[in-house]
């Protein structure tokens, strides 16, 4: 068992705890769901770290746990006396993760970070949305999951080094750097190729088709990823003369000719339903799938299965 220790800032004088708590409806009882999905199971306590009693019961937590995490301002432990080199004082052990918005160094790191300001100015709200609109906030806090991913690798990276060599170390994982790290092809676009990104809502810059659609009554997403796959697509939605169509026979002419292809392809796809589709591509080859709710999705006869398998396992989590 892997055993952690999060030190969260909270002002004295609040008193109300996470803020999480009131970010709602909804609610359960006084507590907000959005609460309560991100810090269910978890024990707390309240410390005057500010006093040396707390200060000491945070270091003898400390000596007791694998890991510490905390998310101050950099600095700020320092001076309290609670910083990496207090901690490792007196345990040496420890793996001390610092979670920030803009990392321990640079003209920025004293600025408190939240998911939708690193999501801005780290890029990614500038390449969501559609083509013809404004930047758009993904639908959930995609910076700080995958900053949480980030740290979590680094941890369990830091507890095997920790296994072979007895020795702790220090995290530093912040949103911004996390973010600018999951930009991927798009930086990679950049950095190579001096090419700007731009806003494509669910279609892709480099790849066609491979975007939504909508059907008669719904809506679904298809991803022809090679010549192969294309042929394949056009088979089934019966337009097999763009198969040879010299605008469309490899991926490249498909991008350039984006716009006459998906004219076609979207015509035919809203002549069926969402259900019709699925039927005719099951089988296929191809990548495809509807665009779920989120009822739909706890619905989803693939997820269930999953879910139930977990909660019949010894250890489901």
């Amino acid at each position: 068992m892997i055993r952690i220790v999060m030190l969260q800032h909270r002002e004295v004088l609040h008193r109300a705890g996470d803020d999480t708590r009131s970010w709602g409806p909804p609610f359960v009882g006084t507590e907000s769901v959005y609460f309560l999905s991100i810090n269910r199971n978890k024990k707390s306590i309240a410390v005057n770290m500010k006093d040396p009693n707390g200060k000491k019961i945070i270091k003898e937590l400390a000596k007791a746990c694998d890991v510490f995490i905390e998310n101050y301002i950099p600095g700020k432990l320092t001076k309290m006396g609670l910083g990496y080199d207090h901690i490792k004082d007196v345990a040496p052990h420890i793996i001390y993760c610092s979670i920030t918005g803009y990392g321990q160094t640079g003209p920025l790191n004293q600025r408190a970070g939240y998911d939708a300001i690193a999501s801005a100015m780290s890029g990614l709200m500038y390449i969501t949305g559609p083509e013809d609109g404004d930047p758009v906030r993904p639908g959930v806090a995609m910076t700080d999951l995958a900053t949480g991913l980030y740290a979590h690798g680094a941890i369990m990276a830091g507890l095997l080094q920790r296994y072979k060599t007895g020795r702790g170390m220090y995290i530093d994982c912040n949103l911004l750097s996390s973010q600018v790290a999951c930009l991927s092809h798009i930086a990679a676009n950049f950095l190579n190729g001096g090419t700007e990104a731009k806003r494509w809502g669910t279609a892709h810059g480099s790849i066609v088709p491979y975007q939504s659609f909508k059907s008669k009554d719904g809506n679904l997403v298809i991803g022809a990823g090679n010549d192969q796959h294309f042929s394949t697509v056009c088979k089934i939605m019966e337009v097999t003369e763009l198969i040879n169509d010299a605008r469309f026979i490899t991926n490249k002419l498909r991008v350039q000719h984006r716009k006459e292809l998906l004219e076609i392809l979207a015509a035919r796809f809203s002549e069926k339903t969402t259900t019709e589709w699925l039927e005719l591509f099951e089988g296929s080859g191809i990548p495809y799938g509807p665009i779920n709710s989120i009822k739909q999705v706890f619905s989803e006869p693939q997820y269930c299965q999953a879910l139930n398998a977990r909660c019949h396992h010894p250890y489901p989590f």
